[in-house]
């Protein structure tokens, strides 16, 4: 019998198509079966790590679907190749089998436009930012002097209003007065009294430097003056300054995931680890449970604390970058203690931290 009885006229007429341009015919089910597996990819599984298998059984399921044998791609592994060659998804071989993760380029341009917005916004803001965090720096860096210094050592400001009050009372009295600066006594004379003490006050170099020798040992000062200690609160608050970014997402931290677009998908208030930051403010999270790897904004992360004495990453302000151990938390007032390990501040114990400037690590 002619097997062209056997076969339809349509089926046919397609095979005659074929015979005439194979290649043609191939390459438009190629493109098909391509943009309606990308397009189940957008659909159902746009932010997810997933097997390769589990998609394409969810894509066969349509009876509508284009065969894979009509294509270009002899196997599901040719064409995941394929995929990630061109770009189109982020592919994995792992034990398990293929993982494919689509490219969401729609997205990626979404985010690029955000985040310009963002930084626009943000330059506004830096100023007054700046501002209130430099007050935050001053008080903690005075609370830190204080606690170091001892009663007697005084603020630039207190000291200029006690070098004011003596000042007054000398012209009404005309008589010797003292007053303590930093936890010594500087006699100044006045009167017929001021050639009598000149020797105190404007005596040799190298009786200054006795002097000065033995007031300190007494009164138990480090020998710091109140300008080292001014410069040093300088550069505390200028490494602050420079160290404060409108970005702080750090490879290997413990994030959770606050955006509510990914509740449908059981992302919404999960942890998971940044394995990569993308442009400073999207980071790539694999999902500490189902190990699906996400891209997310920073603005739809929040940090994570670990537990009293557990290992943290400074992620924000003077520290930023360096590592610490969590010591303790001020739950009224959103702070933690921690002290930092390894590094140009090992050891050293920041007192007061922000919640949002440490995040625990992985």
């Amino acid at each position: 019998m002619d097997s062209s009885v056997c076969m339809s006229e349509s089926h046919q007429r397609q095979m005659q198509v074929f015979g005439q341009n194979p290649t043609r015919v191939v390459d438009g089910y190629s493109e098909e079966f391509e943009q309606t597996f990308l397009d189940l990819m957008r659909r159902s599984h746009r932010f997810s790590r997933i097997a390769a298998t589990v998609v394409y059984n969810e894509y066969i399921n349509d009876r509508h679907h284009v065969h894979m044998n009509s294509t270009e791609w002899a196997t599901l592994t040719e064409f995941i190749k394929h995929l990630g060659k061109t770009g189109k998804c982020k592919v994995e071989e792992t034990p398990k089998g293929w993982f494919i993760t689509y490219i969401d380029r729609d997205s990626e341009t979404l985010f690029k436009e955000r985040l310009k917005n963002k930084r626009v916004k943000s330059d506004l803001a830096e100023e007054e930012k700046q501002e209130r965090e430099i007050q935050k720096q001053i008080e903690r860096a005075a609370e830190k002097l204080n606690a170091g210094g001892g009663e007697g050592e005084t603020s630039g400001k207190e000291v200029d209003d006690e070098k004011k009050k003596d000042e007054d009372l000398r012209l009404k009295s005309g008589v010797k007065v003292g007053f303590a600066l930093g936890g010594f006594v500087k006699q100044v004379a006045t009167g017929k009294e001021r050639g009598e003490s000149s020797k105190l006050v404007f005596g040799d170099e190298e009786n200054e430097k006795v002097e000065r020798g033995e007031k300190r040992k007494r009164s138990g000062d480090s020998g710091r003056s109140d300008k080292d200690r001014r410069s040093a609160l300088d550069e505390l608050m200028k490494e602050e300054r420079m160290n404060r970014k409108d970005y702080w997402l750090f490879e290997g931290i413990i994030v959770k995931v606050m955006s509510k677009a990914l509740a449908e998908k059981g992302y919404y208030k999960q942890k998971g680890v940044v394995k990569k930051v993308i442009d400073k403010y999207v980071g790539e999270i694999e999902m500490l449970d189902s190990k699906h790897v996400l891209r997310v904004d920073q603005v739809e992360l929040e940090t994570v604390l670990p537990q009293i004495g557990g290992i943290v990453k400074i992620v924000n302000g003077a520290y930023r970058g360096s590592n610490a151990k969590l010591l303790g938390v001020d739950t009224e007032k959103f702070c933690a203690k921690v002290q930092i390990e390894k590094g140009v501040y090992d050891g050293r114990v920041i007192k007061s931290i922000e919640y949002e400037d440490i995040c625990k690590l992985a």
